[in-house]
């Protein structure tokens, strides 16, 4: 599989609806789970847990290069890594390592597997299928999307024996452990055989976790079956679960609506709609987090060339006016490319404060009058909502505006045909990978990344530059000097200006307390469901 086709799917993971491409193949309905539709026994069959996901099944599934918001959270229950994270607190837990590294400065870490952990069809997990895992992940030809964050420190893996590996680091990187969540261990004797990637990429898994999957039915549902031999740390609470795919906000909240709801518990719910769910008794809460929008420049087309430009559509934009208006109060405008939860946070030294004089006076200085911009946009519901603002804006600084929402995947693929464009409007949350500022940055700022390519800004020197910061970031053992260095870099790719949130959102999750318990809301697309079991 290209790199291009894999990068396409780190579209879907940031809470985008759609994705660069389709998956054309699909699974067959497994006999005997939920119905296709998953429209039988959903409200009242207390061994089935349905589910409503406001984004889309029918991307990747390979989970070293899927980015898809739903197969990411159906993935975590699916499969699982030598650790994994807690889904809230994002504490790293031994999964199928049997114990947390001991040391996390060394430069070798050794983990021993779990006795007994078994694939889904059986066969024991070997140090063989660990292996074969991480030589994917860091294999520059195959070029997966999460080998971006492991490529940088992550030398080698070695088996020791049929139970025991080692990781052996470039040097000290003790963000690792958190990091390792995202590489979830593969079996070889399923995924190394001739066509295995495609067929994971159209929705085949086959993991060691607490859940099979039994069912995938793209654009409509998949379906999940507790694994009876699963003996790790986390097993299913429920008998089965069936995640209903329903991008449409309205069709996504009637769905967890009133007396008779079919579904217990539905994600990206509407800020429009969080008190009428509140007043039907659910529980609506909400996760901040690096969720945002983000406007994307064209910087090989005049006049996105020039930073002055990029810098006056930002100072334009009314960020407290579509902070109110559209997502009604659950947002908060950007100062940084972290959101301000997060602990490497800090103002960046230019900060886009709503100021239309500044936006004027740089347009003036730029020497650019009579400017007409065409804004790309995915149709992801808050996005569209958003869109008014940005337009009366930019028209108030005399910039005429034409607003283009389109279905994400319509949208990336001619990114990835590098048509011609101006400015792109999207979501993104690299928290479903991870909290580390290195990880969140590396998800679009990366030396041959294709976010860089669309940007058309990759072999800039400002981008060496950048990358160059980004690298001596990484390596820095002391952390305050890798915090100054951090800030170092967010200060350069905020004045620039080529990718950059225009505000960071909280992401809403509602459920009947009736119905489910052990529900956390999550500051990243999707649902965790591995505490979760039907009252």
């Amino acid at each position: 599989m290209s790199s291009e086709f894999s990068r396409r799917d780190f579209l879907r993971y940031s809470g985008a609806t759609g994705a660069a491409a389709f998956i054309a193949a699909t699974l067959s309905a497994c006999s005997g789970g939920p119905a296709s539709t998953g429209s039988v026994g959903a409200g009242s069959n207390k061994d089935l847990i349905t589910a409503v996901i406001g984004y889309g099944n029918d991307q990747s599934w390979d989970p070293t290069q899927t980015a898809s918001a739903f197969a990411m959270a159906g993935i975590n229950h699916v499969y699982e890594g030598l650790l994994d994270t807690d889904p809230i607190t994002r504490e790293p837990y031994p999964a199928l390592a049997t114990a947390l590294p001991s040391d996390v400065s060394a430069t070798s870490w050794k983990f021993t597997l779990r006795e007994g952990a078994t694939w889904h069809d059986g066969k024991p997990v070997t140090a063989d299928d660990v292996v074969f895992t991480f030589e994917r992940i860091l294999d520059p030809e195959a070029n997966v999307l999460v080998g971006n964050f492991f490529r940088s420190w992550l030398r080698e893996v070695k088996k020791i024996d049929d139970r025991n590996v080692e990781l052996v680091f470039a040097f000290p990187f003790p963000d690792a452990a958190p990091r390792l969540t995202i590489a979830k261990i593969m079996p070889k004797h399923v995924f190394g055989q001739a066509g295995a990637w495609d067929q994971a990429k159209s929705g085949k898994a086959v993991g060691s976790g607490p859940y099979k999957l039994a069912a995938h039915n793209p654009k409509s549902n998949t379906s999940f079956e507790a694994y009876a031999a699963y003996n790790g740390p986390r097993p299913a609470r429920v008998k089965q679960m069936n995640w209903l795919t329903i991008v449409d906000a309205a069709a996504r909240v009637a769905k967890i609506s009133g007396g008779s709801a079919e579904a217990q518990i539905a994600d990206n719910i509407p800020y429009a709609n969080v008190e009428q769910l509140k007043q039907q008794g659910l529980t609506v809460e909400g996760g901040r987090g690096m969720n945002h929008m983000f406007l994307m420049f064209n910087t090989a087309a005049k006049p996105f060339d020039d930073v002055r430009v990029r810098q006056a559509l930002h100072y334009a934009i009314d960020r407290q006016k579509m902070i109110d208006v559209a997502l009604k109060g659950h947002g908060t405008a950007s100062s940084s490319f972290l959101n301000e939860g997060h602990p490497d946070h800090k103002p960046a030294s230019v900060v886009y404060d709503y100021d239309p004089e500044k936006a004027k006076a740089l347009l003036k200085e730029a020497g650019v009058t009579g400017l007409t911009v065409n804004l790309m946009a995915v149709n992801v519901s808050w996005i569209a909502d958003c869109l008014p603002t940005i337009a009366s804006s930019w028209e108030a600084v005399g910039i005429k505006t034409t607003l283009e929402p389109q279905d994400t995947a319509a949208l990336f693929t001619k990114m990835d045909q590098f048509q011609d464009y101006q400015v792109v409007a999207a979501a993104s949350n690299p928290n479903q990978f991870g909290m580390d500022a290195d990880l969140i940055m590396r998800y679009n700022f990366v030396a041959g990344g294709l976010w860089m390519k669309y940007a058309h800004y990759d072999g800039s020197d400002d981008a060496k530059a950048l990358f160059a910061l980004m690298d001596e970031a990484t390596k820095e053992p002391d952390k305050t000097k890798k915090t100054a260095a951090v800030h170092k870099y967010l200060d350069m790719i905020a004045e620039q200006a080529v990718l950059y949130p225009v505000v960071h959102t909280e992401l809403m999750t509602a459920w009947d307390p009736k119905k489910l318990s052990g529900i956390r809301a999550q500051a990243y697309p999707g649902i965790t469901l591995l505490q979760a079991k039907r009252t």
